[in-house]
């Protein structure tokens, strides 16, 4: 029986795998070895139930209490805090998802790939801050990363039979988010409401406002040249609002292979799930006759400074990744605690940039997981000396 575990159970990607788990057969057809989530300790205990899980770990440990009170009784282990998701990792399970929101999605990762296990990974943040390093430890374990983000999987199905090098350009489609329409003028003064009311998706909140100022495609433009391994010039971003491409890959010979599917992350994630064969999913079919027109635009430069920043970090790499992703989180952070506008979200990842140049060696690799964790806590208090200082010069 194929052991599975799966870390950010009760979020979005959580929840549709945990569907699939389930489609497939439950605990009939899967050992699930370790189940975690985050505060929603209700739903990670149904779900650990559902699936009898081995374990269910919460990441707060006061919340450890109610999840054991739910879990009394169904013989299913329960723990918290940080080191109980990686004591979780260091379980051997043969498929583990990696869907833990931010940074913190990192360790845990890791450490499965140490255990040699296939990691299937939606958690884009591990690739920006340690991406030679994650891959090399893949390597080194005989361990395999699935992409599961909806455009790496459409690259990665796209690649099948091909090889590498006659790959002329990697085309990333983008939705273009909530306020891809608005006036220019107007995005300053955008809400965390305005911004989450994605018009295709439904994410959870921090992606949803990444889509929206195109931070998640400046991850996915970082992650695509670490996981595939092409030059940051092959890499180009769409405007797709439809969002019913999720990427395409241009080959030498001039052919283009686009991956095309409905707005559901079930196809990446059951992709994942069943490689290298696939099995019927349930996903909607696209009708083409009531699609009637698929529509494309070039990102603007002025409404998406996050593109930019991505090629300033790829010419770098070393850790730039690392700053880049931290200082993104902590300016995410400040405008949805409403300290910061939507634009000057981009500025204080710049400025953190700047400031992180001057006192690291930002093109030198991490060589470890602590070496990424420590320039990580490192950023994330320049970044939030940034967010302070912009919030002094407003009330100035």
């Amino acid at each position: 029986m194929r052991r599975v575990s799966v870390f950010g159970a009760t979020g979005s990607i959580g929840e549709s795998t945990f569907d699939l788990l389930l489609r497939g057969g439950g605990h009939l057809a899967y050992q699930t070895v370790a189940l975690t989530g985050g505060r929603n300790v209700t739903r990670l205990a149904e779900m650990a139930r559902a699936l009898r899980a081995e374990v269910a770990v919460t990441a707060h440990e006061d919340c450890l209490t109610d999840l054991r009170r739910l879990l009394e009784g169904s013989g299913v282990q329960v723990a918290a805090g940080e080191a109980a998701l990686r004591e979780a990792a260091e379980r051997p399970a043969d498929w583990v998802m990696s869907a833990i929101v931010g940074a913190a999605g990192l360790a845990p990762g890791m450490i499965a790939l140490e255990q040699g296990a296939t990691l299937a990974l939606a958690n884009k943040e591990s690739l920006v801050t340690a991406g030679e390093l994650l891959m090399q430890t893949a390597a080194r374990h005989g361990a395999r990363v699935l992409p599961v983000d909806s455009e790496h999987s459409a690259i990665f199905q796209a690649l099948v039979g091909e090889d590498i090098a006659t790959v002329e350009r990697i085309i990333l489609t983008a939705s273009g988010g909530a306020l891809r329409d608005w006036p220019l003028e107007r995005l300053a003064t955008a809400s965390v409401a305005e911004a989450l009311a994605h018009p295709n998706w439904s994410m959870g909140p921090r992606i949803t406002i990444d889509s929206a100022s195109m931070f998640n495609k400046a991850l996915e433009v970082i992650e695509t040249r670490e996981y595939f391994g092409v030059a940051p010039e092959q890499i180009e971003v769409i405007i797709h609002p439809e969002s019913l491409i999720h990427s395409m890959v241009g080959y030498s010979d001039g052919a283009i292979m686009a991956h095309l599917g409905a707005h559901d992350m079930r196809h990446a994630i059951g992709y994942a799930l069943n490689w290298p064969e696939r099995q019927e999913l349930p996903v909607a079919r696209l009708n083409f006759a009531e699609i009637a027109r698929l529509s494309f635009r070039a990102p603007e430069d002025a409404r998406y400074p996050a593109l930019r920043l991505a090629r300033e970090v790829m010419a770098v790499r070393g850790k730039a990744g690392t700053v880049f992703n931290a200082a993104k989180e902590v300016a995410l952070d400040h405008f949805i605690a409403g300290s910061c506008g939507f634009l000057e979200m981009a500025g204080i990842v710049e400025d953190t940039l700047s400031c992180m140049a001057g006192q690291l060696t930002l093109s030198a690799a991490p060589v470890s997981l602590a070496e990424v964790l420590e320039t990580d806590a490192l950023a994330r208090v320049r970044a939030a000396e940034m967010a302070d200082k912009l919030q002094r010069e407003k009330r100035t």
